[in-house]
């Protein structure tokens, strides 16, 4: 296991589509167990392999700060298969540096998943772990939640990280609390 380097916007990498995981094996799970020692580490709420460089269908979460690895998720291929109603959460990104927005999802939804033993599960979620989940499963598909923002509060971002980088402090830029 080793830390993983996370992948900021605007990078490439992170627009791009996932590929589905076709053989959940040693590499899979070797993964996984550095992206849980990465997002721990980050720290963050959530991690999808996108945002290390791997275009795998894979994330990994754990929405319970008190207790960390008691509700830990490791899943492969997930898929929203039911969603309903309507949240709107102030979301966070580790690949989106020094910036929060409302964002508006799917209030519960109900998750399709592998595990890394080969099991399909599936997860009912509402509050935080459902934004979550949606927000990784987001990254699978070469979204941020800033793609869900309005196209100023977008732009206005872009502006702002453009200063950031132009000023050398874009890598000073570090959440102040917990990413999704």
């Amino acid at each position: 296991m080793a830390l993983l380097k996370i992948r900021k916007f605007p990078d490439d990498t992170l627009k791009e589509p996932a590929a589905p995981v076709k053989d959940i094996n040693g590499n899979v799970e070797g993964l996984i167990d550095s992206m849980v020692q990465t997002m721990y580490a980050a720290p963050g709420v959530g991690l999808a392999a996108p945002q290390v460089g791997e275009s795998k269908r894979i994330i990994v979460l754990d929405t319970d700060h008190e207790n960390p690895g008691k509700h830990l998720l490791k899943l492969i291929n997930p898929k929203v298969v039911e969603a309903e109603g309507k949240i709107v959460w102030e979301e966070g990104c580790l690949s989106v540096i020094d910036y929060t927005a409302d964002v508006e999802r799917a209030a519960h939804v109900l998750v399709r998943a592998w595990t890394p033993d080969e099991k399909e599960i599936e997860i009912e979620a509402d509050e935080l772990l459902a934004v979550a989940l949606q927000h990784e499963i987001d990254h699978l598909d070469g979204k941020l939640f800033i793609d869900r923002i309005s196209r100023i509060k977008r732009e206005l971002y872009k502006r702002k990280l453009k200063k950031l980088i132009k000023e050398g402090k874009a890598d000073e830029a570090r959440p102040s609390t917990v990413r999704i």
